[in-house]
């Protein structure tokens, strides 16, 4: 954070508040979007979302898809040359969306998001059958990928009790913050 004074009432300064980087850290090489898995699902590639935050197209920058649909893979995060973590800069941005209560184009990419949030201040970490059970409560779709379930659970992919971290009041302190 090597710039001046925060705007907390722009998008810039909001995204910087909560990450402790500045959207202008980033020199838009575009190697970010370049190694994203799944830029061709995006209407804009990621480091166009942080070039409308830098260029003040707030509302451009809160309506992309793009934040919804990063996976938070940190591909980006790493290839970046400049570190800047454009992974929380894109979770940044969906909280914000969240909080300004912006219409969220992917719906259903919300409903995980708030059910995945939900599983870490619950238990610490994701609990796969909780964050399965609660995403799927909110969007109502209980039968897709049913057939999918047996297979996983013989796996061990998805157990039926969470996983429980040592100390769960660092988390909840976390959320107590931005709540």
């Amino acid at each position: 954070m090597s710039h001046t004074h925060i705007d907390e009432n722009t998008l810039s300064g909001k995204v910087e508040k909560l990450t402790s980087q500045s959207a202008l850290d980033c020199y838009q090489c575009g190697k970010c979007s370049a190694g994203c898995p799944i830029r061709d699902y995006m209407d804009d590639s990621p480091n166009q979302v942080v070039r409308y935050v830098q260029l003040g197209f707030d509302e451009k920058a809160l309506h992309s898809k793009t934040m919804w649909l990063c996976a938070g893979c940190l591909t980006c995060t790493t290839r970046c040359p400049q570190n800047f973590d454009l992974a929380k800069f894109m979770d940044a941005m969906r909280e914000i969306a969240i909080q300004e209560k912006v219409k969220i184009p992917e719906k259903d990419t919300a409903a995980f998001h708030k059910s995945f949030l939900n599983q870490i201040k619950k238990h610490g970490r994701a609990f796969e059958f909780g964050l399965v059970r609660e995403y799927k409560l909110r969007t109502m779709n209980l039968m897709q990928d049913v057939d999918v379930a047996p297979e996983m659970f013989i796996k061990g992919k998805i157990g039926l009790l969470p996983h429980e971290i040592e100390d769960k009041q660092n988390i909840k302190e976390i959320f107590d913050k931005i709540d």
